[in-house]
């Protein structure tokens, strides 16, 4: 399948590499005309501007994967829906708010295209275990693209679609959401091993026994494991935790629809508070976590 991923960050390019392997037509663009050439050097068409992408297509039907950040998306959209010819399939893949997602796809099937919006979970890892996809928008262009997704979750990765546009995006939210309270749990816990009346715990050993069919046994604790093998007093680390708004969002929407969420709004609370300088161990970790999943800065 012909394909165009634009915005070759820390995941597009991932997801460009991993088609492109899997046998895809890979057209890759960016803003920085570097990061096309690499993905040129690789094997893949290479375009630099956005008439050149869809010119690419020649005679196919014209489908662009877009990874830009979510205050960018409806100046791209606009650009996009300006140069593509109707029946175009266009993808958000990033974290866009799930309220905008549906304006969009209301907008974009109304110039005669089709949108999508596909939740992409995964990281920096994602290229070598699998993306897991979470997929909002119109079924029929689900149904045309699923070669693309089955690719993009080999090995171990998966995909499932929700339904109506936003929904991919919604889902995606409450999964960022969850994680946030996922990683302030793990954060305090080791915080609680160190800082504690035993005073000589060996915070990696436990990570140790704690992935070994614990009740917490996942992939969180391991990276934290080995960011504990590595750097046990987190040293370096400023302890500031950023927050990318899917949390944020996700509180949004729990006040909307008259839901409680007290383990994510306290662990988007700390998060605001390691900005204003009330940083200790546990942010350490929490920053550290971040990059070693999502390729984050670590400090500021």
């Amino acid at each position: 399948m012909k394909i165009s991923i634009t915005g070759l960050g820390r995941m597009g390019s991932q997801i460009a590499r991993k088609l492109h392997e899997g046998g895809h037509i890979v057209v890759a663009s960016n803003r920085s005309s570097g990061l096309v050439d690499d993905m040129k050097k690789l094997g893949m068409i290479g375009a630099y501007t956005k008439e050149e992408v869809v010119s690419s297509f020649g005679d196919d039907q014209v489908i662009i994967w877009i990874m830009v950040p979510s205050d960018v998306v409806d100046s791209e959209l606009d650009l996009w829906l300006s140069l593509v010819p109707k029946g175009s399939i266009l993808i958000d893949g990033g974290n866009s708010k799930w309220s905008d997602t549906k304006r969009r796809g209301e907008k974009v099937r109304e110039s005669g295209s089709t949108y999508l919006d596909i939740g992409t979970s995964g990281g920096v890892w994602g290229y070598q275990n699998g993306f897991s996809m979470m997929v909002g928008g119109d079924k029929d262009s689900y149904e045309i693209i699923k070669p693309v997704l089955e690719t993009l979750k080999e090995p171990t990765g998966y995909y499932e679609y929700f339904g109506e546009s936003g929904s991919g995006h919604y889902v995606k939210m409450v999964h960022n959401a969850i994680e946030y309270g996922m990683m302030e749990s793990l954060a305090e816990g080791y915080r609680l091993l160190k800082e504690g009346p035993y005073k000589n715990i060996d915070l990696y050993k436990a990570g140790v026994v704690w992935q070994h069919r614990s009740v917490i046994t996942s992939w969180l604790n391991e990276l934290t494991r080995d960011i504990l093998k590595d750097n046990p007093e987190q040293n370096g680390v400023e302890g500031v935790v950023a927050e990318s708004g899917e949390a944020r969002w996700a509180l949004e929407a729990a006040k909307e629809f008259g839901i409680e969420a007290p383990a994510i709004q306290t662990s988007f609370d700390v998060r605001l508070a390691s900005q204003n300088g009330k940083v200790n161990f546990a942010t350490k970790l929490l920053a550290s976590m971040r990059n070693a999943f999502g390729g984050h800065k670590i400090n500021n």
